[in-house]
Parts: C-alpha cells; structure tokens; sequence
C-alpha cells in the first residue's frame, strides 16, 4: 500500500467507528472486532521493516555513512525494542554520528538489556563526565573489567573522573596499574596529562619527558612537552624540541602555534586546561589508532566521542574529517572542517583538504580558486601550494603546476630528501609540456635526493626508452624500479617495452602479458601488447589486443593509434612510438 492509500484510509476508519455507534450492541461488537483487526493490519504498514532496516543500516555503518546508519538502526530498535543485538548497532551508530546525547540513552536500555556492555558504560560515563558529575562516572565505571580493549579504555576514563574529583593519587595508580599490562609506554604521555590538569607540574614534565624519548617526531608529543619545557621557564629547551622535530622535515600547525607563543615572547600555556580536554585527547590518541587498524566505526566512535568532551579541539576534528575522507564520505568530511574556526591554527590545512574534496567531487575549478586564495594569503603554506600544483597538473595547465612546484621547492630548500616529489612532479609537469631538458634535469635531482625511489626510476627510464635514449641504463633503471614494486604494472609494463625497444621480444612478450594480467583495463599496455605478439608473429593474438586497447580507451588517443594497426597490422609508419 502506498503512502497515499494509507493517507485516504485513514479517513475512512474515523467514519466507519463514527458509524459503528448506529448499530446494536451485539453487531457493535463483532464489527468493532473486525474493525480492529483491520486497523492493526493498516497500524503495521507503518511499521519499517526490521530486517530491512538493520541490513541497510549495516551497509550504511559499513561505509561509515553514520547519518543513514544511525536511522536504520534506530528505526529498527525502536520497532523490536527488546533486541541487544538492534540497540548495540543502534547507539554504536548514533555516537558514530556524533549524536552523542542520543547514543548514551541508547546505550542505557542496552545496559539494562545487557549490564555487562562496556562500550555502553564507556558512552555512558562520558556523557556524565561532560556534565561534570565525575563521581558518577567513576562509579559507573569502577566494576569494568580491565583484561581487554574496552575495559583498558573505561579505566583510563574512569582515572580522569577521578581527577576531576580531585584524586589525582588514586588515579596515577589507577593509571600504574593499567601500565602493567604493557602499555606503560603508552599510558605515561596520559599520566602526565593527568598531572598537569591536577597542577602537578613538576610530576608532568618528568612524564612527558619520558613519553617525548618514546615518540619525539609524534607532533602531539612534541607540542606537549615543549609547552611544558616554556611553561617551566626552559624556553631553550622547549625550542630544542620543536627544532628536533622539524630537523626531521616534519611540519605540524600546533608545532608552529607553539613556535610562534615563543618567538613573540609568551608561554605557550597549559595544554590539558581541564578534565574534559584530557579525555578528549584519550579518545583522539585511541581513535586514531583504531582508524588505523582498519576499525573505522569504533574510531569514528572513539573521535566523536573526542569532540563531544573538547568541541574547540580543532586536531580531533581535522583526524575525524580525514577518517571520512578516507571512506570517501567527503561531503560529511568537508562539514567537519568548514566548521573549524577561521582563526585556528589548523584552519588552512582543513580548506586544503575541502578543495582536494571538491575536486574529488568534480569541482575542480572551485577546489583551484580556494587554494589560489590560501596561497595569495599564505604563500608559505607547503600543503595549499603542492595540492594547487597537483591540481593544475591533473587539469592539463602544465606550467601553471610547474611554477607552483618551484614555489614548493623555494619553501623547503628544495635539498632534503623528502623533497624528491617536488622534483618529481613538476619533472612530470615539464615533460608533459614538452620541456624534456627540464623534466631530465628535475628527474635526475629527484633520484640525487631519493636514488631507489621506483617511480622516479620508472619514470626516467620509461622516458629514455620511449625517446630511444640511454637504453641499456633505462632498463637497469626500470629493472630496480621492478624490484621495488614488483606487482605494479605500470612498472612492469615499462620493463616490457624496455626489451621491446632492445629487441627481446619473447621477453618484451613475457612481460607485456604480466602487466595486461595486472592492469587488464589500462589501453596503453593493451596496445604494447599487441605490438609485441605481432612482431614475433602471434597476427590474430596482435589484432586481439588492439581491439581490447580502443574498447577501454575512454580518452581516444590510443583508439587513433590502433585504427590504422587494426587495418593495415603493424607497420613502420604506425608503430607505437
């Protein structure tokens, strides 16, 4: 029945109980019998479908698309409001959401379904440490099994209520305690967060010291201890620290935020400013890692749960955004970072990731004119100029991208071996421009700074070859590049054609046919193929993979190139150059 077959029933059911008081009493009754029978009948039409609910909000949650998910599955819930399994997904979907009040009332009918759920307590005790009520967290927490994942987390929550209510001892040793189970080193950067929102200065800067050796390039590492360092009058060694870290070519905005505190003059200030930001930062460190093992609902758990406890966390939401990113739910990805204030420190790197969305998406254009306003704004900014540069590239405005490669260059130095890719890829941007001197000169320096790197291998000597140039050493140079990714066949496809051109063709053959058997759809090396089965005689074989060439080309520069190969076979004048 269809939503307007139920809208004009509807109606008709008020006027047919509107006519049941005409009758007697006796048929009153068994017309009103049938009467209820049929509007339960109707009342189920309204009813979603549980099983369809659940299964899409599955799919939903399994693409981290938590707006849909969390409809489903609430939807669901809300229909078989005695199943654990429906109000698990249900709370687990709408704080993957960031509807965290919602979540945690879920979570509460899930803890009375199933008092021993320890990711519901986990929604549940932060809600209440948001709102300040830490004994009542504490307390929720305090009977959570610490043997496993989730149990370790609600300890460490559990040890941030009890800072709140002023605890700090039994929360260091709540903390030493956890540590036994081997994750001292992880647990110390947290203890000495702890110390410091309890105002114990001393206790925190010996812990973040002991975290900083275990990680000293982690940015957060960095920035905490650093800010310790200068908060403690240690302005030197405090610059020490972010010297070290960007000695190593690593860059961070909260690393340059600490910088420039010093540079004018000021303390940088405390980084753990209450309870809640140092549950937060738990949730960050713990929800990056998930989404780095490949859990990316529970991390979009953990980091929302992150932003519900410290909403200025601009960090957190820039790691939220990129997890979306990374399940392309770019829409939802850019909605994160427009919503990162203008003047955080992190606000330029959030519009790089919105323009490489945008482009994503196929707004190019509008991408290209948000970065051209950062660069006009931030010239020195290394992330807006190389994502432009890349996307002028992609766009075919070849000397566009290469000047904005240069500007990259002149920012780094253009000497430490992390630059290699901005040679690299303005060499590509010249090549295409038909500027081979400068793309050699720019492929050679690359390897200067980077000598193993595959793609610059592959891309040098694939060029040589092409141009009948350096053969014998393109092919050492492809040969290595094979080595070091052996199933890219791109790679393999260049090492094909390299004994193509030297004239080892029944290995130019054997190689060919692995890189089809990599990249089966890619034109160019069906079209290399082809050329290779016809000059050792393999006609019907050649034609075959000529006509597998133009059926995939979508672009049409290989389908002109095989037109007359498929006519004439192959031939001095129409031989792939």
């Amino acid at each position: 029945m269809t939503l307007f077959s139920i809208r004009r029933a509807l109606p008709l059911l008020a006027a047919a109980m509107l006519a049941l008081t005409a009758l007697p009493a006796t048929a009153q009754f068994e017309a009103g019998m049938k009467l209820q029978e049929a509007t339960r009948d109707l009342l189920k039409l309204f009813r979603p479908s549980i099983s369809g609910s659940y299964m899409a909000g599955q799919q939903a949650i399994k693409d981290l698309r938590t707006d849909e998910a969390a409809r489903y599955f609430n939807d669901a819930a809300q229909a078989d409001w005695d199943n654990p399994i429906l109000i698990e997904r249900a709370y687990v979907a709408l704080a993957a959401d960031g509807q965290i009040v919602k979540a945690a009332s879920m979570a509460r009918r899930m803890l009375e379904l199933d008092p021993a759920n320890q990711l519901a307590e986990l929604v549940v005790a932060t809600e209440a440490l948001k709102e300040r009520r830490y004994g009542a967290a504490a307390r929720r927490l305090d009977n959570v099994s610490e043997d496993n994942f989730s149990g370790i987390t609600a300890g460490i929550l559990r040890a941030w209520a009890l800072v709140g209510e002023g605890k700090s001892g039994e929360a260091d040793a709540l903390m030493a305690r956890l540590g036994n189970s081997g994750l001292a080193d992880f647990l110390v950067f947290h203890r000495a967060l702890m110390n410091e929102a309890a105002g114990n200065s001393q206790a925190a800067l010996t812990l973040a010291q002991r975290a900083y050796d275990n990680e000293p390039y982690v940015a957060r590492m960095a920035e905490v201890y650093a800010r310790m360092l200068a908060n403690a009058g240690d302005i030197e060694a405090a610059r020490d620290v972010l010297d070290a870290f960007e000695a190593q070519g690593l860059t961070h905005p909260v690393i340059r935020t600490v910088r420039q505190a010093l540079d004018a003059g000021r303390r940088p200030g405390v980084f753990t400013t209450s309870v809640q930001v140092g549950a937060a930062e738990m949730f960050h460190g713990i929800g990056v890692a998930l989404s780095r093992d490949g859990s990316g609902d529970l991390a979009l758990v953990f980091l929302r749960l992150g932003v519900y406890l410290d909403p200025g966390s601009d960090v957190i939401a820039l790691a939220l955004g990129q997890l979306l990113d990374s399940a392309n739910q770019r829409e939802m990805a850019n909605q994160v970072y427009d919503a990162i204030p203008a003047k955080s420190a992190l606000k330029p790197t959030a519009v790089v990731r919105i323009a490489q969305n945008l482009d994503a998406m196929g707004d190019r254009e509008e991408a290209v004119r948000r970065l051209g306003n950062i660069v006009s704004t931030r010239p020195d900014d290394l992330d807006a100029v190389s994502v432009l540069g890349d996307l002028l590239r992609y766009d075919e405005k070849y000397l566009e991208a290469a000047a904005a490669y240069t500007d990259a260059i002149a920012i780094t130095g253009g000497t430490s071996p992390a630059d290699w890719r901005f040679y690299y890829v303005r060499g590509i941007a010249y090549e295409r421009a038909k500027q081979w001197p400068k793309a050699e000169a720019d492929f050679q320096r690359a390897l200067e700074l980077n000598p193993d790197q595959p793609q610059v291998l592959n891309y040098l000597g694939y060029s040589w070859i092409d141009m009948d140039m350096h053969l014998e050493e393109a092919l050492g140079m492809i040969e290595k590049a094979v080595e070091a990714q052996p199933m890219d066949g791109y790679i393999i496809d260049s090492l094909g054609w390299a004994f193509y051109k030297l004239g080892r063709l029944e290995e130019a053959v054997e190689t060919l046919e692995r890189a089809v058997m990599l990249l089966p759809g890619d034109p160019e090396i069906n079209d290399h193929l082809g050329d290779a089965y016809w000059k050792v005689g393999r006609r019907l074989e050649a034609r075959f993979q000529w006509n597998i060439a133009r059926s995939v080309d979508t672009i049409g520069t290989v389908s002109e190139r095989v037109a007359p190969k498929l006519a004439d076979g192959l031939t001095p004048e129409n031989e792939t150059e």
